[in-house]
């Protein structure tokens, strides 16, 4: 008979603390080279603010990669501008492509940027309360577009792993989500993306 995972509960807090995890990563504004379209002003941040300042943390709990396992974490996105860029994550489609990840805000106000590779286009604005069911084929990024940290609590089949190269390859996403001039956001284009394509 083989091994039975044994339960696990798990405490979430609207700040992104999740007691019980087993798994925790940050990334600082020294690994969001290349992310934001407007280099100069990326580096008057790294000037400003240092490299090691945080941008994103992620918790999360797993029993590890095998067939039917859930990864289930939080997300913790700080508030800031890079340019007209608001914060965001560096994105991913799954290495397993058709998996999906649901996403339930805990706090602050965000919006979920989601791309396919054939060129469809999505973004939705999460409040506490709301959660985007990202389909499988989906690029997806957490980008910040409040004052206060976005927090999700997210869930994605533990062996679909993560393909960030993707969009570092066609220079970014297709669409940036940018400050509107009027306290709120819009999407503009990336003249810089040059499209996705699997290697």
């Amino acid at each position: 008979m083989p091994d039975i995972d044994l339960p696990a509960k798990l405490a979430v807090s609207p700040t992104g603390t999740l007691a019980g995890g087993n798994g925790v990563y940050t990334k600082h504004l020294a690994d969001m080279s290349g992310v934001y379209r407007d280099t100069a002003a990326y580096e008057a941040e790294l000037t400003e603010r240092g490299g090691d300042a945080l941008v994103y943390r992620v918790e999360s709990q797993d029993y590890g990669p095998h067939s039917g396992a859930l990864t289930i974490g939080t997300s913790t996105l700080l508030p800031g501008r890079v340019g007209d860029e608001f914060a965001v994550t560096r994105g991913h489609l799954h290495a397993i492509s058709d998996r999906a990840e649901l996403y339930y805000c805990l706090s602050g106000r965000g919006v979920m940027l989601l791309e396919t590779l054939d060129g469809r286009s999505e973004a939705f604005e999460l409040t506490p309360g709301e959660a985007v069911n990202v389909p499988g084929e989906w690029i997806h990024r957490s980008v910040n577009v409040g004052d206060e940290p976005f927090v999700t609590l997210f869930t994605y089949a533990t062996d679909a792993g993560q393909d960030y190269q993707l969009i570092a390859d066609a220079h970014g996403m297709r669409s940036l989500v940018v400050a509107d001039g009027a306290g709120g956001w819009k999407l503009r284009e990336n003249p810089d993306h040059t499209g996705y394509r699997r290697a």
